[in-house]
């Protein structure tokens, strides 16, 4: 079997290490559509470093920096672990922020596989990642779900359930974001060089008429709507952060965002507004302090 669920599990923690700049910081919020509106102070602070209140950090730079493409995306080099790429999707994403990301540092990574799961049809890896600053302390860690179809079915446990349904009301705050035909394009420079997101061949070949969005993006710019509309643009109060990539999201679309406020947080759904609200990301919660 292409995965090997005890070495897997029992391999000690992969270390690499991981460093980015305010370069880096600029980019990746540009990737995410920051700075449409270019003179605004409240843009600015993502993309201009000589901000009077300083360049800000979106704790999802987190799954990104040292240009990894994904922090803890080293699933093919985890021991255990032998599967194609063609067969991967990236199910979910958890992310909890023990102090806010600087804008720039040296750090280093440590990546396990906690457990796999027997979805039947789908195996699924999850893969836990904690990004250390350079003393040496956690900044973030997080936890990807990845779903590898065809590997299911080897009498494993088949993981918790932890759908979150939205609420059964209006929502509190809905916004409509407008992306760029080019964002593909533009995130995948902060590492993601998947050819889903960039080649029509390639699209085409997984059932898609042209190229899809990272949903890693999508969560992004989710998170930064949430963080400009309901904290004040602190991106330092946020604490944890979750999702689950339940559909794909064309570049060009607007993304369609039902915000609730819980008392504790945000839920929130994301769709397309130009496919009939077609649905992006479910069972999405952002906390803060």
């Amino acid at each position: 079997m292409p995965i090997d669920v005890d070495k897997a599990t029992s391999a000690p923690p992969v270390r690499a290490d991981a460093s980015w700049d305010d370069r880096d910081v600029r980019l990746y919020h540009l990737a995410l559509g920051a700075g449409a509106r270019e003179t605004d102070p409240a843009e600015l602070r993502y993309v201009y470093e000589r901000h009077a209140q300083g360049l800000r950090v979106l704790p999802t730079f987190g799954v990104v920096a040292g240009g990894t493409g994904g922090v803890g995306f080293q699933v093919f080099d985890q021991p255990g672990v032998d599967i194609d790429l063609a067969s991967v999707l990236h199910g979910g994403q958890e992310i909890t922020v023990h102090r806010p990301l600087p804008a720039a540092a040296r750090g280093t990574t440590l990546t396990r596989v906690p457990a796999v799961y027997d979805k039947g049809k789908a195996a699924v890896i999850v893969q836990e990642s904690t990004l250390l600053g350079e003393d040496g302390e956690p900044l973030i860690t997080q936890r990807n779900h990845i779903f590898v179809r065809g590997e299911g079915g080897f009498g494993g446990d088949r993981g918790p359930s932890d759908r979150l349904p939205a609420p059964d009301r209006e929502p509190d705050l809905l916004l409509e974001i407008p992306t760029l035909r080019q964002q593909a394009l533009l995130y995948r420079l902060t590492g993601d060089f998947n050819p889903l997101h960039a080649d029509p061949g390639t699209a085409r070949a997984a059932g898609y008429d042209r190229p899809i969005l990272h949903g890693l993006c999508t969560f992004g710019i989710a998170v930064k709507a949430v963080t400009d509309h309901l904290l004040g643009g602190d991106a330092t109060r946020v604490t944890h952060l979750r999702t689950r990539f339940s559909g794909v999201f064309f570049p060009g679309e607007t993304l369609r965002l039902r915000i609730w406020d819980t008392g504790d947080g945000h839920q929130l759904t994301a769709t397309s507004a130009d496919r009939d609200d077609a649905p992006v990301l479910t069972d999405v919660r952002v906390t803060a302090s």
